[in-house]
């Protein structure tokens, strides 16, 4: 894939994310279903900063289910109950935290006043281009 964020745009880096990704084809694609901050018996955290930590984690264990990794992501959509600057900066730094130095997927990021179960307050999915001879990491 490539990673583009075109000069005449603002900088996205800080945010966790990219503006432009690029997949060639032939290629395996995975989505990834509305991962939340659920743990595995289905508590959810009270804390916003926890439920996007264990949404990545759910995340990771469906990228790898699908054998893919977070360097494969080419999208992810994060939803967020009460969204404002604060769950943004939260937010933000999981992802840059998440992805490390591999160049972060698009992302768009929707407000929304309440999510599938009582008390959840983020959600993210992703869209996986799986090349056939994908680099892991």
């Amino acid at each position: 894939m490539q990673f583009i964020n075109p000069a005449t745009l603002y900088d996205p880096r800080p945010n966790g994310y990219t503006h432009v990704v690029i997949a060639e084809a032939p290629a395996r694609l995975v989505y990834i279903a509305g991962q939340g901050g659920e743990d595995v018996n289905g508590v959810l955290s009270e804390d916003f900063a926890t439920q996007v930590a264990q949404a990545l984690v759910n995340l990771r264990a469906a990228l790898q289910a699908a054998d893919t990794t977070l360097a494969q992501v080419a999208k992810v959509t994060a939803l967020i109950v009460g969204h404002d600057e604060a769950k943004l900066a939260i937010f933000s730094t999981a992802l840059r935290a998440a992805w490390g130095d591999a160049p972060p997927p698009a992302c768009t990021l929707i407000p929304v006043p309440r999510l599938a179960l009582d008390g959840m307050l983020f959600e993210i999915e992703a869209t996986v281009v799986a090349s056939l001879l994908a680099d892991k990491i």
